[in-house]
């Protein structure tokens, strides 16, 4: 039996011992804790493939707001626009080169996401968008090395969300032949960068870049945000803990 064989009849060995599972290593995992706040730190498990979580950092109080990736499929007005809302299926070469090859393999037109009347970001795993804001990455770690006022950053380049439709992964029925079904939708590829996760290897790595950043939002208002943690206790990934710093 060849070795590409082998990992595939373990993995089916996998699926079939326990539905629950992650079959490409806690790629995702069951929700397991409830979302959560303290001073000046968020927590959110965001580790289900199905689920935005909105956080409104002007009422930090009243919890998160969870809101589920529309997957069934509608008629679209017009198949021709492009950055359509719906899911777009890829195939990726997770037994060989990783993420770095792969395919298109076709779309699925969905509802648009929806979403809370106010929110200032929202996370999907390792993912994170903003409500019309814009990030910068700083090279501070810690909160108290911050200068005092985000004025310090006001010459700096800050980058907005942009369209993207293959990080975030909402469709896992097709993964033993390679295939992942992602929402279309835009992201904050700056601040998203603050876990990231790659494969090879087997299985995937996830990276915490702990570097602090900043969030110009719409209003003219600034937070900083840091990952501080991206696993809970049980090891789950994608459950995060996040410092911040709002009003900044």
């Amino acid at each position: 039996m060849t070795r590409r064989l082998h990992i595939i009849y373990w993995l089916g060995a996998m699926l079939s011992l326990s539905a629950c599972k992650d079959v490409l290593g806690n790629l995702y995992d069951d929700p397991a804790d409830t979302p959560s706040t303290t001073q000046n730190q968020l927590y959110v498990d965001a580790s289900s493939w199905a689920d935005w979580h909105y956080i409104d950092l002007k009422d930090v109080g009243k919890g998160f707001v969870t809101m589920s990736i529309p997957l069934s499929e509608q008629t679209p007005s017009d198949s021709s626009t492009p950055n359509s809302p719906g899911i777009y299926t890829y195939w990726y070469d997770v037994f060989g080169e990783g993420l770095s090859n792969y395919r298109y393999e076709g779309f699925r037109p969905t509802e648009p996401q929806p979403e809370p009347a106010q929110w200032s970001f929202a996370v999907h795993r390792n993912n994170v968008r903003t409500n019309g804001g814009k990030v910068l990455e700083t090279n501070y770690v810690l909160m108290e090395q911050l200068p005092a006022s985000s004025e310090a950053f006001k010459d700096s380049i800050f980058t907005p969300d942009e369209w993207d439709e293959q990080d975030v992964w909402a469709v896992q029925d097709q993964m033993l032949q390679g295939l992942i079904g992602s929402q279309g939708i835009k992201l904050n590829k700056v601040l998203s960068s603050w876990l990231r996760v790659d494969i090879p290897p087997m299985p995937p790595l996830f990276t915490l870049n702990s570097h602090i950043f900043i969030v110009r939002f719409a209003d003219g208002t600034h937070a900083a945000l840091q990952l501080a943690n991206h696993m809970n206790e049980k090891g789950t990934k994608c459950c995060l803990t996040i410092n911040y710093k709002y009003p900044y």
